[in-house]
Order: C-alpha cells, then sequence, then structure tokens
C-alpha cells in the first residue's frame, strides 16, 4: 500500500512541476525525496517542499534526461557556429554557473566588487556609503546592481553549457543573481551557438547551488581582474 501510495504521488508531483515550471524530475530523485518525506503531507506542501529542493539542487543529477522528449535539452550540436539561427521549442530548464555585465568593462566591473566589499554604492556620479538594515546585518553582501545586458552561462540537464546573451533584459537577471540558479528557455533563438535572452522566451524560477555560488563569489574577482590584464 505504501509503495502503491509512493508512485501516486510521485506521478502526481511530476506531472504539477512539469506542467507549471517545466521541470522534469527524474523517478529517482523523485523516489528518493518521497522517502524522506511523509506521505499524509498533503499533495500542495509536498509539491512546494519538491520544488524548493530541485531549485537547491544540481539539475544534471535531479532532473530526468530519458523520460522526456529531446526539446527539454540543448541539442548535440548546439555549439555548431556554421548555423546562422535556430529556434528550440523547448521548455529547456537550465541552471545558471556564470554572470557578466558585458555593458561594463572588467576593471568596471572589479570596481563595483571592491566598492561593494567597502560597503559603497553609486548615486549618479557620488559614492555613497551603503547602511545595512538590521535584517540585512549577516546576509549576505549588498547586491551589485548592473543594468546589462549580461552574458550567462547556462547549463542544461544532460551537462551541455553554452552561453546565453541578453538581447533585452530579463527579470531576475544580473550579477546580483545566485549560482544555480533556474531558468526555463522556451521558443528561444539560437544564433551561431549563442543563446538569445528575452523576457518572453527566458523566465526565471530562481534556487541556488550553495557549494557554486560560493565558490563563484570568492573567485569572481580575481578572474575578471585576470581576463582585464589579459586584453
Amino acid at each position: 500500500m505504501a509503495a502503491s501510495s509512493s508512485s501516486i504521488l510521485a506521478t502526481q508531483i511530476f506531472t504539477h512541476l512539469s506542467t507549471t515550471k517545466s521541470l522534469f524530475p527524474s523517478p529517482t530523485w523523485l523516489q528518493s525525496f518521497l522517502s524522506t518525506q511523509r506521505l499524509t503531507t498533503p499533495l500542495p506542501a509536498l509539491t512546494q517542499s519538491a520544488l524548493f529542493r530541485l531549485l537547491a539542487s544540481d539539475i544534471t543529477t535531479t532532473l530526468s534526461t530519458t523520460t522526456t522528449t529531446p526539446s527539454t535539452c540543448f541539442p548535440t550540436d548546439i555549439h555548431n557556429a556554421e548555423i546562422k539561427e535556430r529556434r528550440l521549442a523547448g521548455p529547456i530548464a537550465v541552471q545558471v554557473l556564470d554572470v557578466e555585465d558585458i555593458g561594463k568593462s572588467r576593471w568596471e566591473q572589479v570596481e563595483a566588487i571592491e566598492a561593494s566589499e567597502r560597503g559603497e554604492g553609486t548615486k549618479g556620479r557620488e559614492i555613497i556609503r551603503v547602511v545595512l538594515s538590521d535584517a540585512q546585518n549577516g546576509s549576505e553582501e549588498p547586491l551589485i546592481h548592473s543594468a546589462g545586458p549580461h552574458k550567462l552561462l547556462l547549463q542544461d540537464a544532460k551537462g551541455a553549457r553554452v552561453y546565453g546573451i541578453e538581447v533585452k533584459g530579463v527579470r531576475g537577471v544580473g550579477v546580483g543573481m545566485s549560482i544555480g540558479s533556474k531558468m526555463v528557455l522556451t521558443d528561444v533563438l539560437v544564433a551561431r551557438g549563442v543563446v538569445l535572452l528575452d523576457q518572453e522566451k527566458a523566465s526565471c524560477l530562481g534556487g541556488k547551488i550553495e557549494g557554486l555560488h560560493r565558490a563563484w563569489k570568492e573567485g569572481r574577482k580575481e578572474q575578471l581582474r585576470a581576463k582585464a590584464i589579459a586584453e
């Protein structure tokens, strides 16, 4: 009876996440998730908990790559620069591994990080001191606002990594976003191996992979500095 209930719940959670969030959790992950839950928990609470876990996970280990259609991952020839343009129907769930504000030089980005580390922001041409509220103290560093456009390194459930460029601003995208954030791409245009992002074709679901985010944050300034010196 318990196994039957677990199987039914797994199907219900899969259906909810795939139809409302375009996330296709693998059967193995669903069974592992349900093994940690009380099966008498109301379905809405279970689906919300499953969504939270997925958004904090590495999708290369939690999303299915075998039970879904090929359109839910990048094609194998995604990096072929000889293909001038093509559209990918999707939906393709991806996670963000890197983000850069290409509207600023790399030296400007380094300076923005250093200003944030000093607790400084800008107001027009004036440098101001940023005072954290009690709620912010002890939390992550203040967000570094970036106008963009942004260049993102995206990874699908099969592990394929592709660069994406904002052609129009996408809500939630910026250097203040968390590494490991999940996005869904639908009917997106790919030009010579680069995904072109805009608000209509790309949506941010949120999320964060703690280890990846921490490593990215700690190494970002030096990586930008090294690239700036090499230019």
